[in-house]
């Protein structure tokens, strides 16, 4: 008899999140799959065509079955308000699902909890794992609370102490604490010791070398910096265009954005007022089935943290690292430590501290007058991905952990 799985995330297809993965390819081994998730609406805010309170609430994802708990959408801006709302709805729904549902209904042989912001999604996981005796098994990709208060500016008490209570309840009620990032098991560890719990489970990326080359953009001929993925405030924006500004004498050095975020609109009219068309291409989102052309066009991969005195953004190790490493290409940026150990000390790219924007140009330049380092740095890139980030070596890695075969 197959083994039963219940995968619990706030976020799921049709948004983009390695929850995705986690499903399909438990489905593809061999077990059956639950998802309990809530109704689509990140990154725009709003329910997309199709999904709502009256429609898809029960659907079907590459074999596993999800269960969509109403929640109220974060809205086209995003305010704090919004979000609250957006975070606390899931909670209330999904606690309906759990009590008067799966409970009853369902027998699961492990819970596993796509821990990115907000905490409290996992509490319906923690909930079904308490009632029915079944162990949980929480991959964090984000620390909590610090995660909110870096983006609320705030260290009032009565939001701080709620969510460090919730997040070691959360720690303590499951039975293996998966991290994203080597340095994330200090935080995890600050307020007691879970390390007899904690397991490496780092991101993975699909192969983007393997995929087949979409019609894209003319790129312009010369030294291409590319960064792609989400253009925000996270990213440290503010201090790229610094090392723009910096680099723009060398007339073949051109920069390519490729995706949307918070500072798209922003960066395109810092473009404009500096007079720096001739050297930055602000793309816009593309479909991820056109990375791997994007990416075969570029010299370096761009990669960029914002300054933060923030513990857990100084630890982390975004996903587009590894998506990097799979198109074998060198990661030049500004990052926290966790970036830099990562990628400098297995010499696949140059990663300054975030915000060190002349460093940054001072690597870049160096690669630019380098083509062997180039090369080398893109081939050591690759084998590591190869190595360690495949989709498979990851998902066989998350089959050893849970241990239910």
């Amino acid at each position: 008899m197959a083994k039963r799985i219940l995968i619990v995330t706030q976020n799921f297809y049709p948004e983009f999140f390695k929850s995705n993965d986690i499903a399909s390819c438990l489905v593809e081994r061999g077990y059956e799959v639950d998802v309990l998730t809530g109704i689509p609406n990140y990154p725009e805010g709003v329910f997309p065509k199709g999904y709502g309170l009256f429609k898809k609430r029960i659907d079907e994802y590459k074999g596993a079955k999800v269960y969509r708990a109403y929640q109220i959408p974060r809205g086209r801006k995003a305010s704090v308000f919004r979000l609250s709302i957006n975070y606390l709805s899931f909670v209330f729904t999904s606690t309906f699902w759990v009590l008067f549902y799966f409970a009853w209904k369902k027998r699961y042989d492990a819970i596993i909890v796509h821990q990115t912001s907000p905490v409290t999604q996992a509490w319906p996981a923690m909930l079904l794992g308490k009632i029915r005796h079944t162990p949980v098994y929480t991959w964090v990709l984000d620390i909590w609370p610090d995660s909110v208060l870096s983006t609320i500016n705030s260290d009032h008490k009565f939001i701080k102490n709620p969510l460090d209570w919730f997040t070691d309840w959360m720690y303590r009620s499951s039975s293996k604490i998966l991290i994203s990032s080597p340095r994330f098991k200090e935080l995890v560890n600050r307020n007691a010791d879970y390390s007899d719990k904690i397991v490496d489970f780092p991101n993975w990326s699909e192969d983007i070398l393997a995929m087949p080359l979409k019609s894209i953009p003319q790129m312009p001929k010369g030294f291409v910096i590319m960064m792609a993925g989400n253009i925000a405030d996270g990213q440290g924006i503010s201090d790229v265009v610094l090392a723009i500004d910096k680099l723009k004498e060398y007339k073949d050095i051109y920069w390519v954005f490729v995706g949307g975020g918070a500072l798209l609109q922003w960066l395109k009219d810092y473009v404009t007022e500096h007079s720096l068309e001739k050297n930055v291409l602000v793309l816009g989102r593309y479909p991820f089935e056109c990375m791997s052309a994007f990416y075969a066009a570029a010299d370096v991969m761009l990669l960029t943290l914002k300054r933060s005195i923030c513990p857990h953004l100084n630890a982390t190790i975004p996903a587009r690292v590894q998506s990097y490493m799979s198109a074998g290409k060198p990661i030049v940026g500004m990052a926290g430590e966790g970036v830099q150990k990562l990628v400098n000390d297995n010499q696949c790219g140059a990663i300054a501290p975030s915000g060190d924007y002349d460093l940054l140009v001072q690597n870049i330049i160096k690669l630019y007058q380098n083509h062997q380092m180039l090369k080398e740095m893109g081939q050591k890139s690759r084998y590591l991905f190869e190595h360690l980030y495949t989709r498979d070596a990851c998902m066989e890695n998350l089959v050893d952990i849970i241990n239910i075969e």
